[in-house]
Order: C-alpha cells, then structure tokens, then sequence
C-alpha cells in the first residue's frame, strides 16, 4: 500500500543524506541474493534509525530481527564509544551475510561492539545481561506482544522501544484482502496493547510500514 505519492517519495529520498557506501552495498546485494529484499529497512528508515540513535546515544542496544544486518549498522553509528548492540535472529540461511558486513563495518564503526545471535529470540532474550537503553523490534509479527513483553523489564528507565511495520500496509485498518491475518491481528493487537500500557508513553510514525516508538516512563 502506498501511503504517499510516489513522486513526494523520491523527493523525501533525495533530500534525506546518504547513508555510508557499506549500507548501499549491502542493500544492493540484499537484492540480489535473498529472498524478499523489501524486508530490509532501507535508506530513508535507516537513517531515521541512525538519527534516533545519535539523539539517545544508547550504551546498549537489543535488536529483534537481523536480517542482513542493515538496520543494526544504522543503529551502531549513533552509539557511543564502548557501545554494545545484541541483534538476533533465527535465519541461519542469511547469517554469513549479515555477518561478513558487520566484520567490515568496524573499520569505520570502531567503537560498537556488534554481538549477532542466532536462535529463537524468546530463548536468547531471557539469557542477555540488562537493561538496555534501546530495543528494536522486527522480526515474526505474531510474537511482537511477547518480544514487547520479555523486553520491557529490560530496558532502563526512560529507556526506549522502536517497532517496525506497525500499519502493515494499511491491513491494520481492515477491509483489504488479507492473505496473512494472522500476522495482521497480531500488528493491532500490539499496537492497542502499547497504547494502553501505562508503563510506556508512544507514538506512531508515519515511516516506510510505520514505526512505533515507546519511552519507557
């Protein structure tokens, strides 16, 4: 579903400032080798990621859903020196990818250290040494309640949670065919579950598949 005119789309790309030339490979290999390159953040979210993370400057930072590793090297750039960030996930067909990129990045990302995971998420999650100052949610939409729930206790105080894909192409409105509902039910079941949570304070942004950005009170 597109949310904007394609046009304005381009104009908000072209005056949005490129991301490193190791970000554009990957996502030109992304497309070329794995299935489903839409998955991958890409320029303008990206640097809507790296932009939050230069604000905060998270020491520690949990990502859910590395896919080939992009939107966890935006979020390294705004990291301070001596940062940490933990990404997971449980494609172990795309792992080498993501990996291969996150050795070269530390020529020019020397102070984060990237910490990849592979395996179930909800496994790892409860094993990992807290709290965190950001955590990124993107991976299997069903489990994004539970993810937002095994994390919440782990994140510092003031602290904050981002999700990816939280209009889900407009499905979160009904009334389109929906060939994943599943998938969908479990997007509105979040979203109404975080905007009634006391703990946090959200809002939703409008980016790419929408983002929904949560402060810890």
């Amino acid at each position: 579903m597109e949310f904007l005119d394609p046009a304005l789309e381009r104009y908000i790309d072209a005056h949005t400032q490129p991301g490193h030339d190791l970000l554009a490979r990957l996502e030109k290999e992304t497309h070329q080798k794995v299935l489903k390159p839409r998955m991958l953040s890409g320029h303008l979210q990206g640097r809507v990621l790296s932009a939050l993370a230069h604000m905060l400057k998270p020491k520690r930072v949990l990502e859910i859903g590395t896919y080939t590793g992009y939107s966890a090297l935006c979020l390294a750039e705004g990291m301070p020196a001596g940062g940490t960030l933990v990404t997971i996930d449980r494609n172990d067909e795309i792992a080498d990818l993501a990996q291969r990129y996150f050795k070269e990045a530390a020529q020019y990302l020397p102070q984060v250290s990237i910490d990849f995971r592979l395996g179930p998420a909800l496994d790892i999650i409860p094993t990992l040494e807290g709290p965190f100052d950001l955590v990124f949610i993107d991976a299997d939409k069903p489990n994004y309640l539970n993810y937002y729930h095994v994390c919440l206790p782990m994140v510092a105080p003031g602290g904050f949670i981002v999700a990816d894909n939280v209009l889900w192409g407009g499905k979160v409105l009904g009334g389109q065919p929906d060939k994943k509902k599943k998938s969908t039910d479990a997007i509105v079941a979040f979203n109404k579950a975080v905007h009634n949570d006391p703990r946090v304070e959200n809002v939703l942004f409008p980016v790419r598949d929408g983002l929904m950005v949560m402060r810890k009170k």
